[in-house]
């Protein structure tokens, strides 16, 4: 049986990077400035739109990690310039345009959107709102397309499991934000003003606690994988990632 943990852990760079690599992409930033969306909010509404017009409380605690004032703003400001579902297909439209841009002739693309599909179908959504809702849209039918929006799902997924895996260490969002590798400029990324607080060894301890239990909640989902297809979705995995970086070259 493969070992998911292992394999989770082999991907993980990428389901984070290339998953995510759309929303800071030129194709999302046009589609924001066409669209008539500023700052955030493009963002906000694009990826948790997911969950309909809930109150921003919701939209909060959904994204976990961003600062509540800064989600708050942007989910009210979003759902003032477009219905909340059409921000949220124009999104998906985006990463749907974003994967073909550097997924089109990727050799194994078919076999990689099948690996990821399955993937993703393991997942178990409970208590993964944001993974849920990415996971109940439709997906497009050419394969470069789908390995884009499949990407993101299990990037959902897995930052769903991290918001889990922070609560239960005992860590707030922003001590596990300053605690992880980017520190204090991932902080002010995700809206939380200065001063911060003392990042110490106590701190970083419980963020090594997080990311083992991250691990332990995300490999099942890869658990079900066969030898040879772990080995590649590992191989392909990997090749989109390269794709994505040739692109930004």
């Amino acid at each position: 049986m493969t070992d998911g943990r292992e394999v989770s852990e082999a991907v993980r760079g990428a389901v984070v990077g290339a998953g995510g690599g759309f929303m800071i992409s030129p194709e999302a930033k046009a589609a924001g400035k066409a669209g008539g969306y500023r700052g955030w909010a493009f963002y906000m509404g694009g990826r948790v739109g997911v969950l309909g017009p809930a109150p921003a409380p919701v939209a909060v605690a959904a994204l976990g990690f961003f600062e509540p004032e800064m989600v708050r703003a942007s989910w009210e400001s979003v759902q003032a310039v477009r219905p909340l579902a059409e921000t949220q297909q124009r999104y998906v439209e985006v990463c749907r345009a974003w994967g073909r841009n550097r997924y089109s002739g990727l050799h194994g693309v078919e076999l990689l959107a099948d690996l990821l599909s399955a993937v993703v179908a393991r997942a178990e959504p409970a208590g993964l709102p944001l993974f849920a809702g990415w996971r109940a849209l439709p997906l497009p039918d050419d394969a470069a397309a789908r390995v884009a929006q499949l990407m993101q799902v299990l990037r959902e997924h897995r930052g769903g499991c991290h918001l889990i895996a922070v609560r239960a260490a005992g860590l707030g969002p922003l001590e596990a934000v300053l605690a992880g590798d980017q520190g204090a400029p991932n902080a002010a990324f995700f809206g939380w003003p200065e001063p911060y607080p003392e990042v110490d060894e106590r701190l970083r301890s419980l963020r090594a606690v997080a990311e083992r239990i991250t691990t332990e909640l995300v490999a099942p989902a890869y658990a079900g994988l066969a030898g040879p297809e772990a080995g590649d979705l590992r191989r392909l995995v990997a090749a989109a990632e390269r794709r994505v970086h040739e692109a930004a070259a």
